[in-house]
């Protein structure tokens, strides 16, 4: 089903900023941005911003995108073979690319919060599509 593919580069991009998270931490101490010992129970220290925009934005990568993947093995499940569900499934993770590159880099909150909504009424989208194919 065409629809892993979208699924599978939301997955990149997810084990790429969880990279990018762990290099940044390492990278934290090793500047002595932070102390070490924040990491071991993530409290006690304020980190530096690169660091806590990277963790905050894979946080985000485990958040709502579990809703796209649900959606993604019902259709496979129900072997539901969508080119629609698959466009829109490009979109979403457009969506979500577009979010973590403004979250990473300039950070503008409106930006990044357009981003989010267009990424979570597309995946509305989905839903709403699913279930009148099912219904």
């Amino acid at each position: 089903m065409d629809i892993i593919y979208p699924v599978f580069s939301l997955v990149i991009l997810t084990f790429i900023m969880a990279f990018a998270t762990g290099i940044s931490r390492f990278i934290s101490v090793r500047r002595k941005d932070i102390n070490p010992k924040y990491y071991i129970f993530m409290s006690g220290y304020t980190p530096p911003d690169y660091v806590q925009k990277l963790s905050r934005n894979f946080a985000n990568l485990l958040e709502t995108p579990i809703l796209f993947y649900l959606l993604a093995v019902l259709l496979i499940a129900l072997q539901i073979d969508s080119a629609l569900m698959v466009k829109l499934a490009w979109l979403y993770v457009f969506f979500r690319l577009l979010h973590s590159a403004i979250h990473i880099s300039y950070n503008h909150v409106l930006h990044r919060f357009t981003a989010f909504l267009l990424s979570m009424l597309t995946l509305l989208a989905m839903w709403i599509q699913l279930m009148t194919l099912i219904g």
